[in-house]
């Protein structure tokens, strides 16, 4: 097989992996994220791929907040979610790595000294 052949091959091979896992997100997730305190917060992730282009919200702390900045790269995700609460803007960032029904998630507040948080998100039944 000439050398162009093959990396052609080897190309569409990855085109068509990355295709597959964007579809095999849309839908939702749920997750049992680290609290304060020891306690434990229900968060309900609904993602939409479009390519390389991640939509969707994140509820679990009042109304679903929408999803900015969310992109999908191979089997990993990132996006930001901004709230307000009392007038004053928080903006979380998500990182996180899917395989099967699973997502290995880290969440982190931007400005925060804080280490981020780890969590699983699994999808929805």
């Amino acid at each position: 097989m000439q050398t162009k052949t093959l990396i052609g091959l080897v190309t569409l091979l990855f085109l068509a992996a990355g295709l597959v896992l964007a579809a095999s997100i849309d839908g939702k997730w749920v997750a049992s994220m680290p609290g304060r305190d020891g306690g434990t917060m229900e968060m309900a992730f609904t993602f939409k791929a479009d390519g390389a282009t991640l939509t969707g919200t994140v509820g679990g702390m009042g109304e679903p907040a929408k999803i900015e900045n969310g992109k999908i790269d191979g089997n990993s995700i990132s996006f930001t979610v901004k709230r307000e609460f009392g007038g004053n803007a928080m903006v979380m960032s998500y990182k996180g790595t899917m395989s099967g029904d699973e997502i290995k998630m880290t969440s982190q507040r931007e400005g925060s000294d804080r280490p981020p948080r780890e969590f699983t998100a699994k999808r929805a039944k």
